[in-house]
């Protein structure tokens, strides 16, 4: 549907060359998107996407090693996730599924999502047409008992209202794209996601750099990963972030961005980081 407020995005980029270096075995893509021609896109939304499918994304994974992934709902489709199902049932054995749900979501259905690979819902304060922390209320006693997540994409100022939920209800949570922190300079919101790690409840990503206000060469990225590295490598997971929704005037290079990934991951935290932390949130049973 037509929102004259929500620019189209810039179509992913074909690989120009292969990583520098090889993705450790089994690598997890924990958080990208597809999108689906004809599909009813939300109104409003704070953004229109490039048409990018599941058999895209699957040419793009083998080329760069990737072995499973995980699709997270995109806002502009509210909580319609038929798109992120239908892409579960293309490949049940190596995808799972967040979706958007809202509080009155039957027990069946909610039963039949789980079947089909969905293990977790996502909280979304940064876009139009998600769901807000409020919804927790009423969903969290719902989804605890399926052992489901909560994907939460917040800004640093929300870091400790998603620790204390995650605390309340009983819940693991997992912070995005390190919660849109800037890093020119790197300051008290990596203190405050170290304490959220902490409580031993959530997980963050450290996908999407390009999303974070930073200095030249990623330097503040840098740092701050192989300072959440240091100490918290069993809660932390790495995401493509494919197609790189929301970007307008510059599209990233995913050759580059594997690049720094590997770059700021010593090897001998990548098959905790790449590999292990999401074969346990997603794949365990």
């Amino acid at each position: 549907m037509t929102d004259q407020n929500a620019p189209l995005c810039l179509a992913p980029l074909p690989l120009s060359r292969d990583p520098l270096s090889r993705l450790p075995a089994g690598t997890v893509d924990s958080h990208f998107h597809v999108f689906k021609a004809g599909a009813v896109l939300n109104v409003p939304r704070s953004y229109t996407p490039q048409i990018q499918t599941l058999v895209q994304w699957q040419d793009l994974a083998a080329r760069l090693g990737m072995a499973r992934g995980v699709l997270v709902q995109p806002s502009v489709y509210g909580v319609d996730n038929s798109v992120l199902v239908e892409a579960l049932c293309a490949d049940p054995a190596n995808l799972r599924g967040v979706v958007v749900i809202p509080p009155e979501t039957s027990t069946d259905e909610l039963a039949r999502l789980d079947r089909l690979g969905v293990r977790g819902i996502r909280i979304n304060l940064r876009n139009k047409a998600g769901i807000g922390l409020d919804a927790l209320e009423a969903l969290a006693p719902r989804i605890r008992p399926l052992g489901w997540h909560v994907v939460f994409q917040v800004g640093a100022e929300a870091i400790a209202s998603v620790a204390e939920l995650a605390e309340r209800h009983g819940l693991t949570g997992i912070i995005d794209h390190l919660a849109f922190m800037s890093l020119d300079p790197v300051g008290q919101p990596l203190d405050d996601l170290k304490r959220a790690l902490d409580g031993g409840l959530l997980y963050a990503k450290i996908s999407a750099p390009y999303r974070l206000r930073d200095t030249a060469g990623h330097a503040g990225y840098r740092q701050a990963v192989r300072s959440l590295v240091d100490n918290y490598t069993n809660r932390l997971l790495w995401g493509s972030d494919w197609p790189h929704t929301e970007l307008f005037d510059t599209m990233v290079e995913d050759a580059d961005l594997i690049d720094l990934s590997l770059d700021v991951v010593p090897p001998q935290a990548r098959e905790l980081v790449f590999v292990r932390n999401a074969e346990m949130l997603y794949w365990s049973r």
